[in-house]
């Protein structure tokens, strides 16, 4: 008996450093993921993402000729359902937080495990997002507008949306959100089946024209539903 699996993600690899493309591009292969071009600065990304048309880009922030911020919003721009990982080498980089707002679905530190790597591309090719665990709180609390300064980052919210379309139950579900709570965390916590939970944050998503959970934690954080040290401790790639 044949057993049906779903098509191997297509990956472009973004890095000016050869030797991490081509670390990157050995792990993914020998984990049946289909790496299908690499760039070696942002305007090479945007071109391969145009001839390419991968479903993730793995992506370095700090990158000659083009950033990787400014490469991944116009990807994400010309190609709405790409998936951008940004990879970064600091847990605090101020940009990894515009990305997010922009659309990017998440972030990885360039010393993630092999297995973390392999299951982040997959995760985040199914629609979802995920943040590095050990950095997403101080991320979202330092660089968003009602956090306390402490470097440079964004200056306004980068997500703007009006809450008043969504239902209480709705602002209850983007609060929990918000903290980093899974929708099976959020189905115990409100005492509601995973199916029902499932519909309240699409209908979030739909309604405040978010991609996905990364930009929803910006949103609960720019608009107050969440505050500083509200977050949960041990945050992980959501489902």
């Amino acid at each position: 008996m044949t057993t049906r699996t779903e098509p191997a993600p297509r990956v472009v690899i973004a890095d000016d450093q050869e030797l991490v493309r081509t670390g990157f591009r050995l792990i993914l292969t020998a984990r049946g993921i289909d790496v299908v071009g690499e760039a070696g600065d942002g305007a090479e990304a945007v071109a391969a993402v145009r001839r390419l048309r991968p479903d993730v880009v793995l992506m370095d922030i700090r990158m000659p000729a083009m950033d990787g911020l400014e490469a991944a919003r116009r990807i994400l721009a010309q190609a709405p359902d790409c998936r951008v990982i940004m990879l970064t080498t600091f847990d605090l980089d101020q940009y990894v937080y515009a990305a997010l707002a922009a659309g990017a679905s998440g972030f990885l530190l360039k010393d993630v495990t092999p297995a973390h790597l392999a299951a982040a591309v997959r995760l985040v090719d199914t629609g979802d997002a995920l943040l590095a665990p050990s950095i997403t709180r101080r991320l979202v609390e330092r660089f968003t507008p009602s956090a306390p300064r402490t470097g440079p980052g964004p200056a306004t919210p980068a997500v703007h949306r009006d809450l008043a379309a969504l239902t209480p139950r709705e602002r209850e579900v983007l609060t929990l959100m918000g903290r980093g709570l899974s929708n099976a965390e959020l189905a115990r916590e409100l005492t509601l089946s995973e199916a029902t939970v499932k519909t309240h944050v699409a209908r979030i998503f739909a309604k405040l024209t978010l991609r996905d959970r990364a930009q929803a934690v910006v949103l609960a954080y720019e608009t107050g539903l969440v505050s500083p040290g509200e977050s949960a401790d041990t945050a992980k790639p959501w489902g």
